[in-house]
């Protein structure tokens, strides 16, 4: 076997996107397709939409179509499958193929709620021959592996500060009308946290480590007709000391993408996921403020409060791959990890990381406090179910 065939189960916007990477007929809209990657391949759809199943019959009638998941998953057209479903389903779907040794890529995030992460990723390490990632595609990028790799190497010292505003989630109320069970909390979980921002809070913790207490302040349906969370703002704190920020919403239409980390011995900056800038100061920051006189000061920050010349270097680097180019490179990473044993870069044990983070971010809204991470599993699930309860659309969990 020289490559994987993916079957594909829901195929909305993303499922329908990674249909096109895999045969090579398209993409996200308005975006130039990829190739597709030399150890994949499409080998079946399933979705339960009748126009979904016309669709796909007309665009790849050459392969196979299943309204029934679990049947696809025993049908033997496919190696491993990608779960592009609503976020609660993801769980369900990856125990039974981790049960029925069909190998599994879970769409972000994770799930909804930790203690039901909690549950999958222990099917996971009971069944260790059956792969299991997730799709965390902004891993791929060089920007923040280069970044993660600075920082782990120790050059610049630990970190002191991070702040990230990731704005650029821009969202009318036509895109929350698409489906009914976009946000709501018992059809989607929740919203930015759970639907746009699950790949920051991923990299966030990737790059920066996780922390140990979480306060947050979020706004539900803040300039939009939901009732879920679309503006959050976040203050974090970790076990060596260092403090975080961050900020998201779904409003504002001209968007951020800024992510600073400050360290002793320097500061990196990412503008748009596309730049970074890193900082090398010639001394670390303990050892200015230790021998810095009042008129060494004056000449650094004459006419310029931030300063710099002899203070410190930059590098600069970009990145340059499409949102598309980031998908298909998950897809060729896990493939060649069922063929050849690579190393995955998104393992979906990692999964449970974002979501204990998202978790902590509502729970201390909810409770109005300060909490400490992770959060209890049982107390987070009974508050969701209380917001459920009360907008009374779908089951509680």
């Amino acid at each position: 076997m020289d490559k994987i065939r993916y079957g594909l189960i829901g195929i909305g916007a993303q499922g329908g996107a990674y249909a096109g990477f895999l045969t090579g007929k398209g993409g996200f809209p308005g975006m130039p397709a990829p190739e597709c990657p030399p150890h994949c391949a499409l080998g079946a759809l399933c979705d339960i939409d009748p126009a979904k199943e016309a669709m796909c019959r007309e665009k790849y009638p050459e392969i196979p179509f299943f309204t029934d998941w679990k049947e696809m998953v025993e049908s033997g057209t496919v190696d491993a499958v990608i779960t592009t479903v609503p976020h609660y389903i993801h769980t369900e779907i990856a125990i039974y193929c981790l049960e029925h040794g069909m190998n599994v890529l879970v769409e972000k995030p994770a799930g909804v709620y930790a203690k039901d992460v909690h549950r999958m990723n222990g099917c996971a390490a009971a069944h260790p021959d059956v792969a299991f990632g997730i799709m965390f595609n902004q891993r791929t990028n060089v920007l923040y592996q280069k970044i993660r790799e600075l920082i782990a190497s120790g050059e610049l010292g630990q970190i002191r500060r991070s702040n990230w505003i990731i704005n650029s989630w821009w969202r009318p109320d036509s895109y929350y009308r698409q489906s009914d069970w976009r946000a709501t909390w018992g059809g989607e979980g929740g919203g930015v946290l759970v639907n746009q921002a699950p790949h920051q809070l991923d990299l966030w913790q990737w790059i920066c480590g996780v922390p140990s207490k979480v306060y947050a302040k979020c706004l539900y349906g803040c300039h939009r007709e939901i009732v879920v969370e679309n503006d959050v703002t976040v203050v974090t704190e970790y076990p060596n000391g260092a403090t975080g920020s961050f900020i998201t919403c779904t409003h504002d239409p001209i968007g951020t993408d800024r992510l600073e980390i400050d360290l002793e011995g320097g500061k990196i900056v990412v503008e748009g996921s596309k730049t970074a800038t890193v900082y090398r100061l010639n001394k670390n920051e303990d050892e200015l403020n230790a021998t810095m006189s009042m008129m060494e000061l004056a000449k650094i920050t004459s006419g310029n409060s931030a300063g710099g010349e002899g203070l410190y270097t930059t590098e600069t680097f970009e990145n340059t791959d499409g949102w598309g180019v980031q998908h298909t490179t998950v897809m060729e990473n896990f493939a060649c990890h069922i063929l050849e044993g690579t190393p995955l870069l998104a393992p979906g044990s990692d999964g449970i990381n974002g979501v204990r983070l998202a978790n902590a971010i509502l729970l201390s809204d909810w409770l109005g406090r300060e909490v400490d991470m992770p959060v209890d599993e049982d107390v987070y699930l009974s508050e969701l179910n209380k917001k459920i309860a009360e907008e009374g659309k779908f089951p509680t969990r």
